[in-house]
């Protein structure tokens, strides 16, 4: 099964940094801030970005751009230097972006969860030469000893005594955009660095246009949609499905400042929102709110999640209190600029243990040890070629040659894809649990503990055996009172037995998250092991 061609705009085999051969769309954008001009010719007076009580048609976030563009021409800044960006999610962030693809400029994006040694690393290792920062994250900032190529410093604060950013703002216009090439890094965004430190995966302007025009096409974004940004936009899905989709699409981009239920059901209601991308926990938590059914969301019609799989239940709940909801799998990575899949609306409830299919021009294959193609329906380790896998790491060949094979993208996902295309993912070759030489995926039993009407969600996790190596061990967060016994027991009716959860640590709070949503089980690992 494939994409119907009728809503895909026609694709070609282009050469793609040197070694590489990729479909990419025919008829594109140069670079991002030809993007950002195209939407403001499609849609001057539209919206653009709504943050709070401020509001922006595309004729204005542009103008405000090319202000911000003078000042970074002002402070010396040249096509190819980097501008680091630790914000939280405010309307000066993508105004901020359009500014740095104007001038040619490679923006990257650090996350406010960070801790000074974190922030310090990033800064060191890209050469930043200016940071435009949250004014109350100051005391988080590396002293000048360690960040040597940074010069500028710029404070973004409510109290505008407080902010110099005013100043990078107030200048007349910046004239014609500066040239780059669509190969041109746009963006740098570290992984999480799960082993070893931190690396800077580098999306260049033909990532991030090709990956956009996935959304738009596949979801069929118009002018009319607005979307939500209620993950960070510091991160992959918050820079590309939010920010950089929406520019594709031309519509307007309603920016929360962080995540509550109560205040995301109260915007999605009040600015008549039809698309939004999420991770499932929040779903489960907007359906919790006890006033959800006094809401009119009626007008979202694109509901896009990642990250996790959609608990059954969720799925039905949201099909019974919005029809004209599509729930819609987007499954990625930083690595990808986002969509590796996405799975077509009408048919998530069909091929729920699925990720969807293939975006237009990807090609994902599963692979053993030796990097030989798996027959379908056999589980190995996913590789994916697209026109939105990036070039490589930032100074850092030998994380990009161990990570990238005649541009297919090691994932580390432990996965299978079956004859009609579909994708299905088990686990992190990191969390798949061995009891005893029996593979266990904790998607699978996560799945069933999510099924479980007291549980909103669950964690998956090895726990150290001297006699098989590993056990199940269970993390699950819970609405309402239940017994360990009554979980193992529901597990036990549906799963072999190997797989059912030996011990359990049952709570309210919510697991350990990071910025994009993901559950950090090795945090949950550390605890165990305490």
């Amino acid at each position: 099964m494939d994409w119907s061609q009728s809503q895909i705009p026609p694709l070609r085999l282009e050469a793609r940094f040197g070694d590489r051969m990729v479909p990419a769309f025919c008829d594109r954008p140069a670079n991002l801030w030809a993007m950002i001009a195209d939407a403001c010719a499609r849609n001057a007076d539209g919206e653009a970005l709504i943050a709070g009580n401020a509001r922006l048609s595309w004729r204005q976030a542009v103008e405000q751009a090319t202000r911000i563009a003078s000042g970074f021409r002002k402070l010396g800044l040249q096509r190819g230097d980097r501008v680091a960006i630790l914000l939280g999610n405010r309307i000066e962030f993508p105004l901020l972006l359009f500014a740095a693809a104007h001038e040619g400029l490679v923006t990257v994006l650090l996350s406010t969860r960070q801790q000074k040694p974190e922030i310090a690393y990033v800064l060191a290792d890209c050469g930043a030469k200016i940071l435009i920062h949250e004014g109350a994250l100051a005391e988080r900032l590396p002293g000048a000893q360690d960040v040597p190529d940074l010069i500028h410093r710029i404070a973004i604060d409510d109290d505008p005594a407080r902010a110099r950013f005013a100043a990078l703002a107030d200048n007349a216009p910046a004239p014609a955009p500066v040239d780059v090439s669509e190969e041109d890094t746009a963006m740098i965004l570290y992984t999480s660095g799960t082993t070893g430190k931190p690396k800077g995966a580098m999306l260049a302007h033909c990532n991030i246009v090709h990956s956009s025009m996935v959304f738009v096409s596949c979801l069929q974004l118009t002018a009319a949609d607005r979307s939500i940004a209620a993950v960070p936009l510091g991160h992959v899905t918050g820079v590309v499905a939010n920010i950089t989709t929406m520019i594709r699409s031309s519509g307007a981009l309603i920016i929360m400042p962080e995540f509550r239920a109560v205040d995301y059901l109260k915007l999605a209601a009040r600015e008549r929102v039809t698309y939004t991308v999420m991770v499932p926990a929040m779903y489960n938590l907007c359906l919790l709110q006890p006033d959800f059914d006094s809401y009119d969301l009626s007008s979202w019609r694109i509901g896009g999640f990642g990250g996790a799989p959609m608990p059954v239940a969720t799925i039905e709940k949201l099909k019974a209190k919005i029809p004209g909801l599509k729930l819609m799998n987007c499954y990625g990575a930083t690595e990808t600029t986002s969509p590796s899949t996405i799975m077509p609306g009408e048919l998530t409830e069909s091929h729920i243990d699925s990720v969807g299919l293939p975006c237009p021009g990807a090609r994902i294959v599963a692979v053993d040890p030796n990097g030989r193609e798996l027959p379908h329906g056999e589980i190995g380790e996913l590789w994916i070629q697209s026109a939105s896998i990036i070039k490589g790491y930032w100074s850092n060949p030998k994380a990009t040659a161990e990570s990238f094979t005649a541009g297919f993208w090691h994932s580390g996902d432990l996965g299978s894809v079956d004859a009609e295309g579909f994708v299905r993912v088990f686990d992190r070759q990191k969390d798949m649990i061995n009891r005893g030489g029996l593979k266990i995926y904790s998607a699978e039993v996560e799945s069933v503990l999510a099924s479980h009407p007291a549980v909103v969600e669950s964690a998956i996790i090895a726990k150290a055996c001297p006699v098989l190596g590993e056990r199940v061990h269970a993390v699950v967060v819970t609405r309402a009172p239940v017994a360990g016994e009554a979980l193992r027991a529901w597990c036990a009716e549906r799963l072999s037995d190997y797989k059912v959860p030996e011990t359990m640590a049952i709570t309210a709070d919510p697991l350990p998250r990071n910025a994009n949503g993901k559950v950090l089980k090795r945090q949950l690992r550390e605890l165990l092991e305490a």
